[in-house]
């Protein structure tokens, strides 16, 4: 009889209870978490989850990772071999869990542009990374493992938590000055239980930094070829041909007419610089220009439909995709705020011009969203967009404060 399902990704977190399963060789059914059975059994949508016999289902990996291995072996050294063991594989684990990735994950993340960069936030994150690591750093000049001289799970725990790093920030100059973590995560990536489901490891060459984006070359024109001596008329068209396709219609808002501030040098700005030292300020005294331009506050109209996060974020990106046809007249971010299953989604537009319809009516779907004209001048307005370009603070919905999730730009 199967011991059970992990559902499972390839977040870091997810590779411990793998392990163990692989380790143990227990009769666990590893699926991929996704999917109706998954949401079903998980409507908070948490990786990994466990759903073993009679109804009984498991989420966070550190209950799921001691659960598995209590039912491959309740004596196993691995849970550390007594109760002050114990309670210092839990520790380390916890300090993993809690502490290490998420922080080491805010200075990475934006360096590999999957959020928007934010110096601040970054180099607070990777000062307090750089806390943690010293702690790690000071337990492992004593000690060849976390807890004791055996391997434990905390060993497991703390170089998954490590991996990410030592892919994109810890090269060679790092480990220098961190040569006892650099010994121990060298050692425990090639302990079996680990290697199984890592496999071989490479490390970073050198560290990731914050690098703009290129702008764009244009090319050149070409040249103009050499009127010809005289002209022909151009043959009548027989009677069956086709008549020419009629010329495409414009876009409404191109009567509009050329605006004071071109928006491609927004966008420049906005991808190239810092966002809240640099490209908020630069966006009010430079861009925003009432006669030229409009804010609008979009709100997503059947949040209660919504599911997954990443689902909501593709929504959006859906959205955007089919707004494609007004690039050259908007340019926006909205964001995904909450968690699983008790999220929404919201953002800002800049438009050119004062109606939002014209800008908005090229996508099919522009009737699910709600649209509410913002005022620059007011201090909240100006607050909700600035949080909008930046995503940097929680969203304050019905009074209730939610952490953005994920989001997309529009540019």
């Amino acid at each position: 009889m199967s011991l059970g399902t992990l559902y499972f990704s390839e977040r870091t977190r997810a590779w411990i209870p793998k392990a163990v399963i692989k380790h143990f060789d227990l009769d666990v059914k590893i699926v991929d978490a996704s999917g109706k059975d998954f949401t079903d059994k998980f409507p908070l949508g948490k990786v990994p989850a466990f759903a073993g016999p009679k109804g009984f289902k498991l989420t966070e990996v550190m209950a799921i990772t001691i659960y598995l291995i209590n039912l491959a072996d309740p004596k196993s050294k691995l849970l550390g071999k007594n109760a002050k063991e114990y309670a210092e594989v839990l520790r380390w684990a916890s300090i993993t869990n809690s502490e290490l990735i998420g922080n080491q994950m805010k200075v990475i993340k934006p360096l590999l542009g999957d959020v928007p960069y934010n110096k601040k936030n970054v180099d607070e994150a990777a000062e307090y990374t750089a806390k943690i690591i010293a702690v790690f750093e000071a337990r492992l000049a004593n000690y060849t493992y976390l807890v004791g001289e055996r391997l434990t799970i905390a060993d497991i725990f703390g170089a998954a938590g490590f991996v990410r790093g030592f892919q994109h920030l810890y090269a060679d100059e790092w480990q220098k000055k961190h040569p006892n973590v650099t010994r121990w995560f060298k050692t425990i990536i090639n302990q079996k239980i680990l290697h199984d489901v890592l496999g071989d490891f490479t490390f970073a060459v050198k560290p990731l930094e914050y690098t703009p984006p290129k702008k764009e070359k244009k090319a050149p024109a070409p040249k103009k070829e050499a009127a010809p001596a005289k002209k022909e008329a151009a043959p009548a068209p027989a009677a069956d041909e086709e008549p020419a396709p009629a010329p495409k219609p414009k876009h409404p808002l191109e009567l509009l007419g050329k605006p004071k501030a071109a928006l491609d040098q927004w966008k420049r700005v906005y991808s190239n610089e810092e966002t809240r030292e640099t490209a908020i300020p630069w966006f009010w005294e430079n861009q925003y220009d009432t006669e030229d331009w409009s804010l609008w506050k979009v709100d997503f109209l059947y949040n209660d439909e919504l599911t997954m996060t990443f689902m909501s974020n593709n929504l959006i990106g859906g959205f955007f995709n089919r707004l494609s046809a007004s690039t050259k007249y908007m340019f926006g971010c909205m964001v995904v705020y909450g968690e699983n299953n008790n999220n929404g989604i919201t953002g800002f537009l800049l438009v050119r011009g004062q109606e939002i319809l014209p800008a908005v009516d090229v996508a099919p779907d522009y009737e699910s969203y709600k649209y509410t004209k913002l005022d620059g001048s007011k201090e909240e307005d100006k607050k909700f967009v600035n949080n909008m370009l930046a995503w940097d603070e929680p969203v304050v919905v019905n009074g209730e404060s939610r952490e953005i999730a994920d989001g997309k730009v529009f540019k």
